[in-house]
Parts: C-alpha cells; structure tokens; sequence
C-alpha cells in the first residue's frame, strides 16, 4: 500500500460558545474558524498543517438553507474562502461549500478519502458551524449586528440542491423537519402497536440516556439530566412542538457551536510529523438515500437506505455491528434512532450506548454540522481505546440520505475503495411505495399523522392517508381545536372518514 494514497484522520477540534452579550460573541465564521484552528493543535504541528491544506470544506449553515434560520445580519459570501484567510491557508486551491443534509460531514470524508486515493488531495479540512443562539439573543435584544463580508470568488458546490419536500407536500404545511419526523414517529407508532401514553413513555426512556451522556460532557448545550417522565411529559417547559414529540425530543438548532476534523494521507502525516497516535482510519463506509419525497416512501417506519449503508458499511469493514465498542446514532429525532437500530440490529436499549456526544436535542444540533461532531468526538474514543471500533451514522433530511462510517486507531488492511453507491442505490430505487394522488375525494383511513402546535397550543394537523383504492395521499383537517386535540388524546390511525380537494389544491380529511 503506498503511503501517499492511504487517507487519515489527522486533527479533530470543537467549540461550545456560552458568550450572553451578541456583541462580544464570535460571529458564526470566527466560531468555525475557532475549531479548525483547534483541530490542527489536535494534530500536534499546529499552523503548519494548516498551511499545508489543499482543500477545505464547509458544511452549509442553516442560514443559507431554511427561511426557519435565515439570518437577518447576513453572512459571507464565499464562506470557504473566508474560513481559508482566518486560518492562513490561502494556498488552500480546492474550497466547496456544500449543500444541505446532515449526512454531508460523513459523505464529504467520504469523497475526501476517495480523493486521496486517487493522488487528488493530500490534506483537507471539514469543517462547520452555527451561531443560533447569538442570532436569536441579538434579535431578541433588537440589535443590528454585521455579519457580511465579500473575500471575493465562488466557492465549488458538493451535494445535491434539491429541497426535500415536493409542492403538494408544501400545500399542505408539510415543509421541514419538525414537520416530518413526527409523521414517521407515528407510523413507528402503528407498527409496534403501541397507545399513545406507551409510545411516549418508551420515547422518554430512548431519549433518556442521550441525556445522561450528554449531562458527562461539557460540550453538551443541555447538561441538565432529564428523566424519561420529564422528556415525555408535555409541560409548559416542554410543550409538544410536532404531536408526539415534546420540546425535549427536537434537535436543539439554537446553540453557538462548531467542529471541525483534518485528513491528510499517510505519507503526508510523517512529512509534517504528526504523531502516529494521532492517527484514524475508515474502515468501513456507505452512502445511499430513500424516496426524495416521503409521500413516495413504502411505509412510515422504515428506511431502506439505512439498512443497505449498514449492510456496506459492515461488508466494506469486514466484521458486523457486535465488533463496535462505540455508536453515535443519528438523533435529530426518535424516530431516528428507532428507525436506525431496527435496520442496524441494535437494541435500543443497548448496554454500549447510542451517542458519544449527547445527541441533536441534548449536546446540539448545530444545523448540517451535528455530524462533524460526532466523528470528531469518536476520533477521541477511539484514541483512548486502542483496537476499538466506532461507529458514526448521518441522516439528512427526513430519513431520506444516508451515511455510515467506522473508524478505529488500527490500520486498514486494504486500499479505501468503498463500492460505488449507485450499484445499491438502484435496490432502493425499486422498493416503490404505494401510488399517490394530489386531487383525493372519497372514503379514506389515515395512515400516520401528526398535530402541529404553535406558542397557543394545537395549531394544524397533517395526515397521510389511503383512498379505498389504495392510492396514498396528504391532507390537512378542518381548523377545528376540539378536533386537534382530539387527535392527539384519542389514537387516530386507521380513523375512517372522508377528504376532498379544494380549489387551492389542499386536501381536507374530516373524520366519520
């Protein structure tokens, strides 16, 4: 194997930003900047492995990706070229900033450790960040903060732009996470056959011990140790966002935090002097995604993505999921998680754990970045465990990109060469749900659901139902509050009643 195509981890940096004042606060760009700075110290050659860096990385904030976050104080308009000048890595001739997808951390290592082999990249930076809690404070505050700047150029775009909801699915409020995730939480619901007070205690009790990680690790935005009962119980500090999940189920965007980790190859690593026990391999991996728009997807409860980035993974690793000391799952959501140990093979209630940081509503959900510090944080596991394997999974959108990566200490035996995803892909492709209709009259039965609330509680409800003939469709339900909640104390999959289609295109169901 030939030390200048075998790629490595190298530096891994993160930062937790606590400033109250919006004014003395790193802006978000400081704050990433911060963690790579932090990740090349990590290293143990500091600047010269930043002035070494051929390329770097940013993963896309959520103020360029969600009008939910969209900043009112601007931002940078080439971020990776800003990035490279705070970190004197101007010579850096190769800078992307990606698209958006919580799978994009691992999927760009991915496409780096390919790069690598090829003789394209030789040192490379990954890295990202948020400043949502400033944003807010300073808003909150009503102050006029100044976060633009022009360094000049266009950055290289990696990804894919496409938004992950489809217009019929818009028409009816069906526009982001918070929105979907508690339509799969349901159908999970279904499949298991549980009431709705058992599925939010078993949901409290999953969430309860990304909590108690989190609690150990100072990094963590929320250290507080909440109970199953205090996670699954709504409150007026914990209300119910997207019914079933209460606040303390949702990833937590509104934190100030940023990661960042930095591979080089092998013969790289010795040319700068980078102690070999800073060192991290890949050892498995796998990238794949479900149907575009959920409304295409075979069920509520499952992901066929997730299971086959697992099989590849494991298969490219050479050993399945027993072998791992360490997991960090996904956990932007329960449904997430659950999702992922059913087409893992893990037990929930695992005796290994299944984060290494916290998770999304705990440690952080620092936008499309949560995912940088996860495989930064397992790179120290790792570390500290000698021979030990850990695994990392990224999902982006709404179950629907899929990521995988195991990394360890001990060396690969055989060049990184995972399979190309679109022999796999085309397996997903052909597991079709069921035919959809965007005009839906008839009798028809709901088949997942969930009750948006907005600060006055029970604001609207989505559904997803089936028309006699089998066809699925989206709707929405009259704007009736003793409904909604209705909805929410009284179990309403498999509710028989009747929708139709407005002028506007909006399906309504009404029940009976």
């Amino acid at each position: 194997m030939d030390d200048s195509r075998i790629p490595i981890l190298v530096g891994a940096g993160q930062i937790t930003q606590r400033e109250p004042d919006p004014l003395k606060a790193l802006k978000p760009i400081d704050l990433i900047a911060a963690a790579a700075k932090q990740a090349a110290e990590d290293s143990g050659v500091g600047q010269s492995l930043l002035s070494t860096l051929d390329t770097i990385v940013l993963l896309r904030s959520f103020s360029d990706t969600s009008w939910r976050f969209k900043s009112p104080f601007g931002g940078p308009v080439n971020p990776p070229k800003s990035l490279a000048a705070r970190l004197d890595a101007n010579q850096a001739s190769r800078l992307i900033y990606t698209h958006a997808g919580g799978n994009m951390p691992q999927w760009s290592i991915n496409r780096l450790f390919e790069m690598v082999t090829r003789g394209e990249v030789e040192a490379a930076l990954v890295a990202g960040g948020e400043a949502l809690a400033t944003q807010k404070a300073a808003q909150r505050l009503s102050l006029d903060l100044d976060w633009n700047e022009d360094a000049g150029g266009k950055a290289e775009e990696w990804g894919v732009a496409k938004r992950g909801w489809s217009d019929v699915e818009d028409r009816h409020r069906m526009a982001g996470a918070i929105y979907a995730y508690p339509l799969f939480e349901n159908g999970i619901r279904g499949n298991r056959g549980r009431s709705v007070s058992e599925h939010l205690k078993e949901m409290g009790k999953l969430f309860e011990g990304f909590s108690a990680v989190a609690a150990q690790n100072p990094l963590a935005d929320r250290r507080d140790r909440f109970t199953a009962t205090e996670i699954a119980t709504p409150s007026a500090k914990n209300p119910f966002i997207g019914f079933p999940y209460t606040k303390l189920m949702n990833a937590n965007a509104f934190i100030d935090q940023s990661a960042a980790v930095i591979l080089t190859s092998v013969a790289k690593a010795k040319e700068l002097g980078i102690p070999q026990d800073r060192w991290v391999y890949l050892h498995g991996t796998a990238d794949a995604y479900d149907h575009w728009h959920i409304s295409d997807r075979v069920n509520f409860y499952s992901s066929p993505a997730m299971r086959m980035v697992s099989e590849e993974t494991f298969e490219m690793a050479g050993f399945g999921q027993e072998k791992l000391d360490f997991l960090d799952l996904y956990s932007c959501f329960p449904s997430a998680v659950q999702i992922a140990c059913a087409e893992m093979g893990i037990a929930e209630d695992d005796p290994r754990g299944l984060t290494v940081t916290g998770g999304l509503p705990y440690f952080g959900g620092p936008g499309n970045n949560y995912v940088t510090h996860s495989i930064a944080e397992m790179m120290v596991k790792v570390r500290n465990s000698s021979g030990s394997f850990g695994m990392v999974t990224a999902n982006g959108n709404y179950v629907t990109k899929q990521s995988a990566g195991i990394y360890s200490t001990t060396p690969t035996e055989k060049n990184f060469n995972p399979k190309d995803p679109l022999i796999y892909q085309a397996k997903i492709d052909a597991e079709k749900g069921p035919e959809t209709t965007d005009k839906p009259v008839g009798k028809a039965t709901v088949e997942t659901y969930t009750v948006m609330h907005d600060r006055e509680g029970p604001s609207f409800a989505i559904l997803f139902g089936r028309l006699e003939d089998g066809r699925r469709f989206i709707a929405n339900t009259p704007d009736d509050p003793g409904l909604l909640l209705d909805l929410e104390k009284s179990d309403a999959l498999g509710l028989h009643g009747h929708v139709k289609t407005n002028s506007d295109g909006i399906a309504i169901f009404t029940p009976g």
